[in-house]
């Protein structure tokens, strides 16, 4: 058992306007241990009434119903009583992925994806499902509801640095609570940053793009879904598809990215600490890896390459992190230069970078 799984048995509530759906997830709910079903509800309002009536610790709340749909009740739930919401989604579009990326947003702890074309198997839902279950279990309610979505900024490419090969590169990790972290980071990153930025965020499939494209608004530096076979640009930052390991690899033209469908590490895919290690042996010291708020482990073996490669390395604190995973796993393994919120990390980042002899 992970030091995030839960020590009592939590009470779950399943918000879902399919009546199908909400019998599959009181099942699967009610098999796992640690967790049980209290109560179903068929729309958005008898949700509200039920979380006020029954308080349950943790809400399962569809994104998509007629009526109060998913993100109005989920912005009444963390108004009025504030606890960890996964959502579930069946996104199949851009328009369901964005709708599912806005939850986030708003606080929701995660999401399970339904499945495409009929639906997740149900040994494949139920896995996720405890996934995110667990998440919530371990989620600090305080540092969630707390945060507020920034507001977004138009879209725009770094003016001063002009296609340049990367000579230093900044590897992020986050899984859950990830999204918001990374928002509030690129808000920070200095649009004059000299340097390359390659993130993991733990996310399956279909939804990275979408990730992207929002990091994109949040602040003065060009983000988009990585390919294999980019090359580094100072000042563009690549997220890793998800459903694939990024690492980087070196070419005659500066550092690309390599993409990877091997097996999953710590359970993910895509997963941190290849692409943390690739970093740490292609730019030693001018790398500086940073680990946000998450489940687990991953990052931290990644984070002590980089380190002993002598790059910088930055963990969110504990007080701001939805779950302090991995994080708290990467500051035992790995320590750090700076221990800070998502938004002192991007600010930490040209103090840090200064320190490597490439840039001196």
């Amino acid at each position: 058992m992970t030091p995030e799984s839960p020590a009592r048995t939590r009470t779950v509530l399943v918000i879902d306007d399919s009546a199908l759906i909400r019998a599959i997830v009181r099942d699967l709910v009610d098999a796992m241990d640690g967790f049980e079903v209290i109560a179903t509800a068929g729309d958005g309002n008898e949700g509200l009434a039920a979380v006020k009536v029954l308080a349950p610790d943790i809400v399962t709340l569809d994104v998509e119903m007629p009526g109060l749909d998913g993100l109005a009740t989920l912005e009444r739930i963390m108004r009025e009583s504030p606890r960890p919401v996964v959502m579930l989604s069946g996104a199949e579009t851009t328009g369901g992925v964005d709708l599912t990326l806005r939850a986030l947003d708003l606080g929701a702890v995660d999401f399970v994806r339904k499945g495409v074309s009929g639906g997740a198997a149900p040994a494949v839902l139920a896995e996720r499902l405890q996934g995110a279950l667990r998440a919530a279990a371990a989620v600090n309610i305080g540092a969630v509801s707390r945060a507020t979505p920034r507001a977004t900024a138009p879209v725009r490419e770094s003016t001063s640095v002009h296609a340049l090969a990367a000579r230093a590169v900044v590897a992020v990790a986050a899984s859950t609570g990830g999204p918001r972290a990374l928002a509030e980071f690129f808000a920070h990153v200095p649009g004059d940053l000299d340097a390359a930025i390659v993130v993991v965020q733990h996310m399956p499939r279909g939804f990275t793009a979408g990730l992207a494209r929002r990091l994109a608004q949040a602040g003065p530096v060009a983000v988009r879904e990585a390919r294999g076979g980019d090359r580094l640009i100072s000042g563009r930052a690549y997220v890793a598809p998800g459903g694939q390991h990024l690492r980087l690899v070196a070419s005659d033209d500066g550092v690309r990215t390599a993409l990877d469908d091997g097996p999953a590490v710590w359970g993910v895919k895509p997963a941190a600490d290849p692409l943390f290690v690739s970093a740490a042996q292609l730019f030693g010291d001018a790398c500086v890896g940073v680990v946000l708020t998450g489940m687990g482990r991953d990052g931290a073996l990644g984070l002590s390459a980089i380190r002993e490669a002598g790059g910088g390395a930055i963990v969110q604190d504990e007080a701001t992190s939805a779950v302090y995973g991995m994080p708290r796993e990467a500051l035992a393994i790995a320590g750090a230069d700076r221990i800070t919120t998502p938004a002192g990390a991007g600010d930490a980042l040209a103090e840090l970078l200064a320190r490597a002899k490439v840039l001196k």
